[in-house]
């Protein structure tokens, strides 16, 4: 996997100038854990006012997730984080991927999150392209899984840009984990798959 791929972005300056910083790619360690945790947490339960977007607002702002398992998907055989990072070393995207259990030609790939102030740059397809290239070096993977929540429609309609489709099962959501919030009784997780490109 390539640590030095340049992406150039262009944020628009008070003098008019264009900048852009070239953001570079690397594998994350244990101690990026409590970066990717905030990273991953403030994306999920960032605003966002185009529609459809990020789903119901209050599971997202009700959103956590543990070092524990930041760490985990860091150090488990057969699973990484991969982070893009700014010229400073800062993280400024991430997602996580893995080689599944039951199918060694897939791999899946989850919390997949770019800092707000990145979002409108496409790093988001950027990163998932290239966690799509280090399956398929590291582990000869020839498909893509990942899964969206069913009420976040203009995400699947992303990864379907992406080149993902749904496979017609829905995982169910964990509707214990957030007992007392008003939830349709329908929620779940569209499962979408992809085929990888032969390298």
């Amino acid at each position: 996997m390539p640590c030095n791929t340049g992406l150039r972005i262009h944020h628009q300056t008070k003098s008019g100038t264009m900048a852009t910083p070239t953001l570079h790619y690397r594998l994350a360690n244990p101690s990026d854990a409590p970066q990717i945790q905030h990273l991953v947490q403030s994306a999920f339960r960032a605003p966002d006012t185009r529609p459809n977007w990020t789903g119901d607002k209050a599971l997202a702002s009700a959103f956590r997730i543990d070092t524990a398992d930041i760490l985990s998907g860091i150090t488990t055989p057969d699973s990484a984080f991969l982070l893009a990072t700014d010229p400073t070393g800062a993280p400024i995207a991430c997602i996580g991927v893995s080689r599944s259990i039951a199918n060694d030609s897939l791999a899946r790939f989850f919390l997949l999150a770019v800092d707000e102030a990145y979002q409108r740059f496409e790093i988001g397809r950027k990163i998932l392209a290239s966690a799509e290239v280090y399956a398929q070096r590291e582990w000869g993977a020839q498909r893509g899984g990942l899964n969206a929540l069913s009420t976040r429609e203009e995400l699947i309609l992303w990864y379907q840009r992406c080149g993902y489709r749904p496979t017609g099962e829905v995982t169910p959501f964990p509707f214990e984990k957030f007992a007392g919030m008003e939830l349709p009784g329908n929620l779940g997780f569209v499962e979408m798959e992809k085929e990888l490109v032969a390298m």
